[in-house]
């Protein structure tokens, strides 16, 4: 038989005070209780810890050995507690994020510089992967959270947390690259470079969207697999693309960036397209469905919260998140 922590605090309380009387009072315990426990204690450890008398109780020799453990043994349970609690409320843990290539240029450095100056009891890993190895590790598990474009599917939950222009990009010295701005229109006669369709089928259902409301289809003459090959392509003079504004961070020579504003198919009182500024989005992205592990004892939305405040308090600072 295991003796209770109870019994154990109560022993020490009677050790200190050397007394059941003022131990009593300082539990806050009947003092026929706390004898009784007492009692209890030295019965199942096999031995007698104290002596009683009329003056208080005294501890035996067998007690003085006693007294150090069990006052460790209170300890250790106290520190389990404790962090219990802050693993409960994400201070401490581990926490596997996901970047999509496309953001962790801009996202990932200020993000894990403020959430380790936050929170540095977190063991943080972080991976640069394809919208289709992120959504793929936040389905099964891997990864807690991510920074991505939405992903447009229904089975993972989003928070935006930046937006940025999109823009056309063309090759240095492209007759359209000193205009001001550039609908996508403008660019229906243009070779195009894009993603392989099958990187990922919800974008390019929207972009099929998007290029069948300018009225045309692209002619696309090459597809990429990253925005640093899309880059290249189009600084070589192979093709156009459409890219977040933030992507010129990744190649400054060799390319223009120009504004791409967007003409949605909704008309307006006049009878004419309604032109809008279109924005792409960068969004915190968690599955509801997630697993627990055992090196990830609490909800995920103890620590992804604690993401969502540190980024939120980085949007005050858009040069510290990359917009431009």
């Amino acid at each position: 038989m295991t003796p209770e922590l109870r019994q154990l605090r109560y022993f020490v309380a009677v050790a200190e005070h050397r007394s059941f009387t003022r131990a009593a009072d300082a539990l806050h315990i009947a003092q026929q209780s706390l004898s009784q426990q007492v009692t209890v204690l030295e019965r199942v450890l096999g031995a007698r810890l104290l002596d009683r008398d009329t003056r208080g109780a005294r501890l035996t020799e067998i007690g003085r050995m006693f007294l150090p453990e069990a006052r460790a043994v209170l300890a250790r349970a106290d520190e389990a507690v404790a962090v219990l609690g802050r693993a409960a409320r994400g201070e401490i843990g581990r926490l596997n994020l996901a970047f999509l290539s496309s953001t962790a240029n801009y996202m990932l450095p200020p993000v894990v510089r403020a959430f380790r100056e936050r929170f540095p009891d977190v063991e943080l890993t972080t991976d640069d992967v394809s919208i289709s190895e992120l959504v793929a590790g936040l389905r099964d598990g891997r990864y807690d959270a991510a920074f991505t474009r939405p992903p447009l599917v229904d089975d993972l939950a989003t928070k935006t947390l930046v937006t940025e222009p999109v823009c056309a990009v063309l090759p240095e010295g492209h007759p359209l690259a000193t205009r001001a701005e550039l609908r996508l229109r403008d660019l229906a006669d243009e070779p195009w470079v894009l993603t392989p369709r099958t990187s990922w089928p919800p974008w390019h259902h929207k972009y099929d969207q998007d290029f069948h409301h300018a009225g045309f289809e692209p002619n696309v003459v090459q597809r990429a697999t990253s925005v640093s090959n899309l880059l290249g392509l189009v600084a070589a003079g192979v093709g156009v693309t459409r890219l977040a504004a933030s992507a010129h961070s990744l190649r400054r020579t060799g390319v223009a960036f120009v504004p791409s504003p967007a003409t949605t198919p909704t008309p307006s009182p006049h009878g004419t397209p309604t032109r809008t500024n279109q924005h792409y989005t960068t969004c915190s992205t968690w599955s509801p469905n997630w697993p627990r592990r055992p090196t990830y004892p609490r909800p995920a939305s103890a620590l992804t919260g604690k993401v969502h405040r540190v980024v939120g308090a980085l949007k005050g600072r858009p040069s510290q998140l990359g917009e431009q």
